[in-house]
């Protein structure tokens, strides 16, 4: 038997017209009352008419988002939980993996007018993107965006104190030898861990072992670990500005029979799904999907019900995620 709103209500003890508020983001709703009901729904497994609420919102009930792949599974948890939250609300996700403004996914979604309202994750073109917004009237969410001028409707991740975590980590067990590998100079992110990174070693009088830019791949930790062991030259730490890069250093190193972390410690970036599963287990930093994708998805919301004009930003802290692949140093 299909489950109803008036359902909803009785779980919750409260009435079908607070319910109702809920499920349409008024800010009227006391938080109390407003979780109760959303256990609720999701104990319930409640799902709200859509049809029914975009005829009445004269609205699609459609959300887009684009982002550039799905092959990360960072990326795949912030997905699924704005699909989560969303769908609490009566919208349905459209997701699309786009590699830029003139894609034929970007007509579909924005130049038809056929969502609400459009979150792009870790965009390139987004200045492109949000001029051609604007002019259409549909509210957007940035996540993990590249220009800090654009921050005005934006949930980012504080990566300047990951990567400070991730270097402070490393030099209170006593490595003065560390290296930092990054990703494509055109990601904010990239920056930013760099700077993090590098003031923790200021902070000390250290100067890094090395810096290398690359891209956010296995081949490039890999290849990069590969030449220090050619040239007999290895740090004692690593800080991997992700953890496909940490994946490829700590490879690298257990071909040649190099001991993680007794010979060499290494942190990644990110703490997606092979992390935990690696041997030995990675330490790294991780961003918080869930948090992200529910920031995101209650900014966009409040866009679209008009309860949220002026621009607003979130920031989100990393969390330092100590494994067994960090440990006190014994060769310096």
């Amino acid at each position: 038997m299909k489950v109803s709103i008036f359902d909803v209500a009785k779980k919750s003890g409260l009435s079908v017209v607070t319910v109702s508020r809920v499920l349409n983001g008024a800010e009227s709703v006391r938080e109390k009352n407003r979780q109760k009901v959303l256990d609720a729904i999701k104990e319930l497994d409640y799902r709200p008419n859509a049809a029914a609420r975009s005829l009445a919102r004269g609205k699609t009930g459609i959300v887009g988002l684009i982002v550039t792949t799905l092959q990360d599974s960072f990326f795949d948890a912030v997905v699924k939980e704005l699909n989560e939250v969303l769908a609490l609300h009566g919208y349905f996700l459209a997701v699309s993996v786009s590699t830029g403004i003139d894609s034929d996914e970007h007509h579909y979604l924005i130049q038809e007018d056929r969502v609400d309202g459009l979150i792009l994750l870790s965009p390139m073109e987004e200045d492109n993107y949000i001029v051609e917004l604007k002019r259409r009237n549909i509210p957007y969410v940035l996540i993990d965006n590249q220009k800090p001028e654009n921050d005005a409707f934006s949930v980012t991740i504080d990566n300047y104190k990951g990567g400070y975590d991730a270097a402070k980590h490393l030099i209170d067990l006593g490595h003065t030898r560390i290296a930092h590998l990054s990703g494509q100079e055109m990601f904010r992110s990239t920056k930013e861990r760099r700077s993090g990174f590098l003031q923790a070693l200021e902070e000390k009088g250290l100067a890094p072992f090395e810096m290398v830019t690359g891209e956010f791949e296995i081949a490039f930790g890999y290849e990069t670990c590969r030449r220090w062991i050619r040239e007999g030259t290895l740090p004692s730490a690593v800080f991997a500005g992700d953890d496909n890069i940490a994946l490829g250093v700590v490879n690298a190193l257990m071909e040649e029979g190099i001991r993680v972390p007794d010979q060499v410690a290494v942190v990644g970036y990110d703490d997606q799904q092979i992390s935990s599963q690696l041997h030995p287990h990675l330490t790294t930093v991780r961003q918080p999907a869930d948090r992200i994708g529910l920031a995101a998805a209650d900014m966009l919301l409040k866009r679209m019900d008009g309860t949220m004009k002026r621009g607003s930003s979130v920031k989100i802290n990393p969390e330092l995620i100590i494994r067994e692949s960090t440990a006190a140093t014994t060769n310096q």
